[in-house]
């Protein structure tokens, strides 16, 4: 097995996907206003926009062990008992780019809802502009809070009509590894993807287990997508996945996108990718419908 990383993985691609030029980009007030993080560096001027005709979209309130969870929501409107999806999002908090996502999945008949789950610690982390400010906050979330916090957003869709029988899970960078994570953990769970989710973490007492080393312990199918100049989660590291899923009889699969690099559906990042990002999320809706959480 490769060693394991003095840096989370995800940490690593994010921070060697440097821009090559600044032109077409957003001025830091402006992509502040449109409510965009910008500790990822500049803001894309051409980034996706989904409009909410045909949704209910909002903030909401999640109820946890120890309080309430803010988070965030869109739902197909006049829909009843519509299958659910939850959103994990990146380290850099609940941002525009996460609301999006939610959006569009909704926009595909679900129950979308993106749980803000690092908001225990006051922080407000779209308008960190350091990244290196951001580490210590995410990096302090234990995964025993992370799955009851999933856990109850489950429960929350629930409660709002959606059909707990067709479960899915979807993040991206750090929530990539939230979804190998919840795979190993929920029995309830269909489909999980994974989009750039790292594999192996640094030692870390609040993590136990690396997505790796859960691998015999998958409960759901999950479909794996990375990019193959992901400087912080290389191929022969997916392939190590592969095999450990392979050998303890789990279902999976996995595509790797030549030339993208670590975020590269981020449409707001330089890192963005617009044909293995189009590409990915036709995969991820395939898996979602071979796995009947969508229909």
């Amino acid at each position: 097995m490769s060693p394991q990383p003095t840096l989370a993985p995800d940490i690593v691609g994010l921070t060697k996907s440097a821009p090559l030029s600044r032109r077409g980009f957003m001025a830091a007030s402006a992509a502040t206003a449109a409510g965009y993080t910008l500790a990822a560096g500049p803001v894309r001027a051409d980034v996706i926009k989904t409009d909410t005709s045909g949704l209910d979209t909002g903030d909401t309130k999640i109820k946890v062990t120890d309080g309430t969870m803010p988070g965030y929501f869109a739902r197909p409107a006049g829909v009843t008992n519509p299958p659910i999806v939850v959103v994990c999002m990146e380290v850099f908090g609940l941002h525009e780019y996460i609301k999006d996502v939610t959006r569009r999945i909704a926009k595909l008949g679900v129950l979308a809802v993106a749980p803000d789950y690092y908001y225990r610690s006051g922080a407000d982390l779209p308008k960190i502009t350091d990244i290196q400010q951001l580490l210590p906050i995410v990096n302090a979330k234990p995964d025993a809070e992370l799955l009851s916090d999933l856990d109850a957003t489950v429960a929350w869709a629930k409660e709002q009509g959606g059909d707990g029988n067709r479960l899915g899970i979807v993040g991206f960078c750090r929530g990539g590894r939230s979804v190998w994570e919840y795979a190993a953990h929920s029995s309830q769970l269909k489909a999980a993807v994974a989009f750039y989710g790292s594999l192996i973490d640094p030692p870390n007492e609040i993590w136990p287990k690396s997505p790796m080393q859960l691998a015999p312990a998958m409960k759901a199918p999950v479909l794996g997508l990375y990019g193959a100049e992901d400087q912080g989660i290389p191929p022969a590291q997916v392939e190590q996945m592969k095999a450990a899923l392979a050998a303890a009889g789990k279902t999976a699969e996995f595509h790797i996108f030549p030339g993208a690099p670590h975020g590269f559906h981020a449409d707001y990042r330089p890192s963005y990718r617009k044909q293995a990002a189009e590409e990915a999320w036709a995969e991820m809706e395939g898996w979602f419908k071979k796995y009947g959480v969508l229909s």
